[in-house]
């Protein structure tokens, strides 16, 4: 039985302690104890930064001596910009559909644990960030961020457009499942190099550029080292590209989230 909400401000109450409760159970679902969980997620990061350390210095650090930075830092970077947001297109896709029995539970729905999802991705990824980070700058070598608050706003913008990326998957996912799910691999995996995670943008020629240039995640990577290393100021990137293309991707993802709820059917999820 649902309970009428006395007022509009017990109605907001009542939608936080419900997105709170959500964004702990998707923490704990990967696993029941959170340090467990935070150390595998730390470990996920050192594996990648390990493997593109070693490419580097295969390939040479010549590119990357144009930041004049430390190299790990400069790895960390964007390994972290490319994990939020590759993890905010999982978490989002895999939200429970219109058609789930959790949908049953009131006042839950599925606005809110999409955004249950998507800030429980946001919360693990800080954590693991600024674990490693003062590990890092305590254990091996001090580190200087000159605007910290910007570079944590460029982690926050390709959160965003993870977010945005996932929603509309998921709008599209109870119509073509297997191809959405075939289509968000792709995209994911495509990251791993279309991100420019390992390359200086403002080193690469124009041709390379627009090899890039369409990926946000490219532009927040690369406006974040700005941030991060004092002799660094992007030109092949910008801020408003991932910002206007995230915010209009969210907009697609609502209409279409919207008109499949309303054609949701039971049929669907038997079909899947």
């Amino acid at each position: 039985q649902q309970v009428q909400s006395r007022s509009r401000w017990d109605s907001i109450f009542r939608t936080l302690e419900v997105l709170y409760h959500s964004c702990i159970k998707n923490l704990r679902s990967e696993h029941g104890n959170p340090v467990i969980g935070l150390v595998l997620s730390v470990v996920q990061v050192l594996v990648l930064v390990m493997i593109f350390y070693f490419m580097l210095t295969l390939m040479g650090r010549s590119f990357v001596s144009k930041i004049r930075g430390d190299i790990v830092l400069f790895l960390l970077s964007g390994v972290f910009l490319f994990l939020v947001h590759n993890k905010s297109v999982g978490a989002v896709l895999g939200t429970a559909g219109p058609t789930s029995s959790m949908m049953l539970h009131q006042p839950l729905n599925t606005a809110i644990l999409i955004a249950a999802n998507a800030l429980a991705t946001l919360y693990n990824q800080t954590l693991v960030m600024l674990f490693l980070l003062f590990v890092y700058h305590t254990a091996f070598t001090p580190i200087t961020i000159e605007q910290p608050v910007y570079a944590y706003g460029m982690l926050l913008l390709s959160w965003f457009t993870g977010v945005a990326v996932g929603l509309v998957f998921f709008a599209i996912k109870p119509w073509a499942p297997r191809i959405v799910g075939i289509a968000s691999t792709v995209y994911r995996r495509a990251n791993m190099i279309a991100s420019g995670k390992m390359v200086v943008a403002n080193a690469l020629p124009a041709s390379m550029v627009a090899v890039f240039d369409w990926n946000p995640l490219f532009h927040t990577i690369d406006q974040a080292r700005g941030f991060v290393f004092l002799n660094y100021n992007p030109h092949n990137s910008s801020i408003t590209y991932p910002l206007y293309l995230g915010l209009g991707l969210v907009m697609l993802g609502l209409i279409g989230e919207y008109y499949t709820r309303r054609m949701a059917s039971l049929h669907w999820e038997k079909g899947q």
